[in-house]
């Protein structure tokens, strides 16, 4: 069984997209796509410089519509689920047919200008916490008065808040593990982040959404959405509330998921998936160079008879 996985935010690096816009028919895609949301995307996936492509409202659609264009050039239909990390959501969403192309990238460029500006209001910031017991973790970030807003599993839990806390918990890593201060404008996943929903879920309500046609999971509990209803609710929801992806690689494991394939900007989730689920084969779609690899792992996990 074939799951197709993105990537989320704090995955993409200058220059990222340029193999893949070698390809004519993937660049005038992306000139198109810029068109559709006013903002350069063939620029910022090309020459724009780390700080550029690290704010919010340029790294979401970037990211996602490098993932749409990775698909597009690997033309996989063979899969049986699907889910994206935190931003990566909405990539899924489009690849389980909830959304089209276009509105996924609308809704992702409304959802990181809105993300942005409530990143504005208080400095907060996020900090990986690598190791350790997670349930010590998770109750030494609480008693700083930060909030677990990632949960990746493979030893990885995110907390995200207010500087001094963070700062605090870099100071006095919980026992076993180790703080890394992380490169983002803002406590994303948290309640900091309230004031994007009210003006993400208007846009929201502006678009007519389908069924998944494929199995499509969640982040907020690693659970298979009910509706394309329900997956837009939940995308909207899920600005202010923690990424639960321990939880959806359990769900791929369950799900009986024995090939992964991750979209560009890939490698962060396939990492997590070997320390985590080591028994799945993973392909980590970086460049076109890891194409045919790809295809290998689709012929052999891929639906029978698609």
């Amino acid at each position: 069984m074939l799951a197709i996985i993105a990537p989320g935010q704090g995955s993409q690096t200058p220059g990222f997209l340029s193999p893949w816009l070698a390809q004519a028919s993937l660049l005038e895609q992306l000139q198109s796509w810029s068109e559709e949301i006013s903002l350069d995307l063939v620029r910022l996936g090309t020459i724009a410089d780390a700080e550029e492509i690290r704010l919010t409202a340029h790294a979401q659609p970037l990211i996602v519509s490098a993932g749409l264009l990775g698909m597009r050039a690997l033309g996989a239909t063979e899969f049986s689920l699907t889910a994206g990390h935190s931003v990566g959501e909405l990539t899924a969403a489009a690849l389980s047919g909830v959304l089209t192309e276009n509105q996924a990238l609308s809704l992702v460029r409304e959802r990181g200008r809105a993300m942005e500006i409530a990143a504005s209001v208080t400095p907060t910031g996020m900090s990986a916490v690598l190791g350790g017991v997670r349930d010590e973790v998770v109750k030494v970030i609480q008693a700083l008065g930060l909030t677990a807003a990632n949960e990746n599993g493979a030893g990885q839990i995110v907390a995200a808040g207010d500087l001094e806390a963070l700062a605090r918990l870099g100071e006095s890593a919980p026992a076993g593990a180790r703080v890394r201060a992380l490169a983002v404008a803002g406590a994303f996943h948290t309640s900091y982040m309230q004031s994007a929903i009210p003006s993400l879920r208007d846009f929201a309500q502006t678009l007519t959404v389908s069924d998944p046609q494929v199995i499509l999971l969640s982040n907020r509990d690693g659970e298979r959405v009910a509706s394309g209803q329900d997956a837009l609710d939940r995308i909207v929801a899920q600005v202010a509330h923690p990424v639960r992806w321990d939880l959806c690689m359990s769900a791929l494991k369950s799900a009986g998921v024995t090939g992964v394939i991750e979209l560009p900007p890939a490698g962060t989730l396939v990492g997590l998936l070997k320390r985590a689920i080591p028994g799945i084969e993973t392909v980590a779609l970086k460049t076109p160079d890891d194409i045919s690899a790809a295809r290998d792992l689709i012929a052999h996990h891929g639906k029978v008879g698609s």
